[in-house]
């Protein structure tokens, strides 16, 4: 994550006086650097935001993944720090998310975007996909035949950077068929990152397959995907038997560093399924091993991330990222 990206963050966390005042010390430029950023983010995270929020030692003011960018907040935000010289600023904003690669797609539904798209050839479909918003993306590879699935899945995993002809190539085809405006602009898309955030929107049937057939194939992609899938913070939507569970098979030395790095309700939640003399020692340890480096607890927490997949695989724990009601058979 950038700078500029961490700084964006921070500032729609912000109440928008707050927000304006800081950019309001920033020079123009910087102004406008940070407000593309701004206008360019749909929504955030509670775990980017958090962790944002916490290097800058800040405490959190808003709302955790609200709608907390768009046009209109980077507007607002530019208006108030810039006051009457506000418009060349906001003019070069809207230029630049208007020349994000597909952006016109934001505004189509995504029914709509599989009807034009279904035929295309895998690879067409991976580069298109890997430029929209994960909830649309996983609606559209929904939709699509099973293995046309797995083809564009192993694609988006393998794609890294994109020619900006191809990219435009393909925007001026979808542009004759679907009568809409846009440009282009040459940035990075795809990665095993897009093909987890896609997935963790998807419905349990799509992602189940797709999983276990791309495992075929190569199961190490599929393990990759699989710990970008589910993080550390998402312990906090357990119930308490499958958190018991989960500390039986973690130690309080991994507990100690990897709460260091985690939101006060996960700890709370942790604790609360501890016994009081564990919970103590537990506290006393945390205590005892001071400050430790990010890196080092980030570590530690995907160590229980990595337990916890394990006690899927074995069918002890059942993960349900989207916090979905699975439908009962008999």
């Amino acid at each position: 994550m950038s700078d500029l990206h961490k700084a964006a963050i921070l500032l729609t966390a912000l109440p928008e006086e707050e927000a304006a005042s800081i950019m309001g010390r920033l020079d123009k430029k910087q102004v406008e650097q940070v407000s593309i950023e701004i206008a360019r983010l749909k929504s955030v995270t509670a775990d980017d935001q958090e962790h944002v929020i916490l290097e800058f030692a800040e405490s959190n003011p808003g709302s955790a993944g609200a709608d907390a960018g768009g046009m209109d907040r980077a507007r607002t935000l530019v208006q108030k720090a810039l006051g009457t010289s506000a418009g060349d600023t906001i003019d070069n904003i809207r230029q630049s998310i208007e020349a994000l690669p597909f952006s016109f797609l934001r505004q189509v539904d995504s029914q709509n975007i599989l009807t034009y798209i279904i035929d295309e050839h895998p690879q067409t479909i991976a580069l298109i996909l890997s430029h929209l918003q994960p909830a649309a993306s996983a609606a559209i590879l929904s939709g699509l035949p099973p293995d046309r699935q797995l083809s564009v899945v192993q694609r988006i995993a393998e794609m890294g950077q994109t020619s900006p002809e191809i990219i435009e190539e393909v925007e001026r085809g979808l542009e004759r068929r679907m009568s809409s405006v846009m440009s282009q602009s040459f940035e990075n898309a795809g990665g095993v990152g897009a093909v987890a955030e896609m997935l963790n929107v998807s419905d349990r049937a799509t992602e189940r397959t797709l999983l276990e057939n791309l495992s075929v194939d190569d199961p190490e992609l599929v393990e990759e995907i699989r710990r970008l899938m589910f993080v550390f913070e998402d312990i906090n939507k357990f119930n308490d038997k499958d958190i018991q569970t989960v500390l039986k098979n973690v130690e309080n030395s991994q507990w100690a560093l990897a709460l260091k790095g985690a939101s006060a309700e996960l700890k709370e939640k942790i604790f609360g399924n501890m016994s009081q003399r564990a919970g103590d020692m537990l506290r006393e340890e945390m205590e005892f091993s001071g400050a430790v480096k990010l890196s080092v607890v980030e570590g530690k927490q995907q160590e229980i991330v990595d337990i916890i997949r394990r006690l899927e695989d074995t069918g002890e724990l059942e993960l349900n990222a989207g916090g979905e009601e699975e439908q009962l058979v008999s």
